[in-house]
């Protein structure tokens, strides 16, 4: 009876660990922390596809988008769910012609912004983006994009504020920044509390705002946010977030959703600004790391 009992016990145990070798075998891999090499040339086409989507008819533009995340997720998985997550914002802000954007029109409050799902709660954050210095002080663009930006504050007292911009311009002898600037007319001009301000006065493209602009969120518990910037500047603003967010996710397991949007409308000053698809896909392809011969168009952003 004894022997029966070890030999059966010593069963379970083979069977306990022949369990767990298939479980073991079957987990996912870790994440790995970026765009694999094999899949470098795929995303550069997905980028090109979907600036391309907005002059081609739209059946044609989706299968070659669906087409373009085929091709990544036959060498990759993560790279996939990476690639995916881009494509589908994408696809919502810059593709979807029912997408709104709310624009400010020098009301004391964001009243417009009530109900769309964007919390009352130091967990979500006003990410105010910066526009170029001239002569080291700000243009009107900037005061602009800080007046609707405290207009949002004022609806939802218990968020933060992120301004990101660096020493931008020419002729700025006393290295001035736009963050630093943004933040003493938010709060002397504005009203609005100094403790609630946090700034990065680094950035001088998009692309470094939406990196600069995460870490300072991820440091201070923030799981959400709202973009404040141009209306031209919008859509372009979020696609590189939300990129530089996906990526995040993926590296650091930290995730930051966009909820909302509110611009400042004015009528772009610099030609170039036109084209915000195509600059918001070279920034992509530069928070990506892709190498600068497969970025869009041949080019890394600035």
């Amino acid at each position: 009876m004894k022997n029966r009992k070890i030999l059966l016990l010593s069963l379970c145990a083979l069977a306990l660990l022949l369990l767990l070798a298939l479980v073991w075998a079957d987990r996912p891999s870790a994440p790995q922390q970026g765009v694999s090499a094999d899949n470098n040339a795929n995303f550069s086409k997905l980028l090109n596809d979907l600036v391309a989507a907005h002059q081609t008819p739209e059946a044609v533009g989706q299968r070659e988008i669906e087409a373009d995340l085929a091709a990544i997720r036959a060498v990759n998985e993560w790279d996939y769910a990476l690639a995916e997550n881009i494509a589908a914002h994408w696809r919502r802000v810059w593709l979807d012609p029912d997408y709104r954007l709310f624009v400010h029109h020098g009301e004391e409050r964001a009243e417009e912004l009530l109900g769309t799902g964007i919390p009352d709660s130091p967990g979500h954050a006003i990410v105010v983006l910066g526009y170029e210095l001239r002569d080291g002080e700000m243009q009107p663009e900037l005061k602009g994009r800080c007046e609707a930006a405290a207009a949002v504050a004022r609806t939802f007292p218990r968020t933060i504020l992120v301004c990101s911009g660096g020493a931008t311009g020419e002729n700025n002898p006393r290295g001035n920044t736009e963050a630093g600037l943004m933040k003493a007319y938010l709060t002397e001009v504005c009203g609005i509390e100094p403790a609630r301000i946090f700034i990065d006065e680094r950035a001088m493209t998009t692309q470094e705002n939406a990196v600069n602009s995460l870490r300072i969120m991820q440091e201070n518990g923030v799981h959400s946010m709202t973009i404040v910037t141009s209306d031209y500047h919008q859509r372009w603003g979020q696609a590189v977030y939300n990129a530089a967010a996906a990526l995040c996710r993926q590296r650091e397991g930290y995730a930051v959703e966009i909820l909302g949007n509110y611009c400042y409308e004015i009528e772009p000053t610099v030609e170039l600004y036109r084209h915000g698809e195509q600059l918001a896909a070279m920034q992509i392809a530069g928070i990506l790391e892709l190498p600068r011969q497969t970025g869009p168009n041949g080019r890394r952003p600035g």
